[in-house]
Order: C-alpha cells, then structure tokens, then sequence
C-alpha cells in the first residue's frame, strides 16, 4: 500500500498543541463533508488513530503530537494514490488552522 506522512510544525506546548488537535476528526468532516463517512478515531495518549470512508477508499492513519511538530503518517488504497497530494495537502491545511487557532 502506499503510504502518506507530514509534519507541521507548531511552537505550542504539547499540551495545548494536543488540546487543539483533538478537534481534528471533527475538522476533517468539516472539510470533507457528505464525502466522508464511517469515521473513527480513538487517542492513545499522544496519538489518534483515525480512519474514514471517502468515495469508496478507506483511508486510515496515525496523528502523532509531538514537542514542536504534529506528525501523521498513514497508508492508502492503491487505488487512491493518485489523490495522495491532494489528501496531504488537505490534512496539511486543516492542521495548520487547527494549530494557529483558527
């Protein structure tokens, strides 16, 4: 399987950073609206395991919050690597509002 990873860095403690970020799942529907489904996420500690339904792929990953950076890292259906881009990029955009406040 293909697989996706970013990092965007934040200059937040790691609690607020962690604080934020638990809005993630949230954000992501937002932002994918009626094009996501079976959506699931559970912390353990410092990371979020997530994975949603979106035209027809299951994509899945891990969130990591770390010191100076959030980490996501997770694997993709063959056949949706060609949306990789535009999926990292997504998550990359989300994140960075996520973390500036906004």
């Amino acid at each position: 399987m293909p697989r996706y990873d970013l990092s965007v860095p934040h200059d937040l403690t790691k609690e607020d950073a962690k604080e934020r970020v638990h809005s993630f799942a949230d954000r992501l529907k937002e932002m994918m609206g009626d094009r996501v489904s079976d959506l699931e996420s559970e912390w353990d500690q410092d990371t979020l395991r997530f994975g949603f339904a979106t035209f027809g792929f299951r994509i899945t990953g891990e969130l990591e919050v770390k010191d100076s950076s959030v980490d996501v890292e997770g694997d993709l259906p063959f056949a949706a690597a060609m949306f990789k881009g535009k999926i990292v990029s997504g998550f990359q955009e989300q994140l960075e509002k996520i973390l500036r406040g906004k």
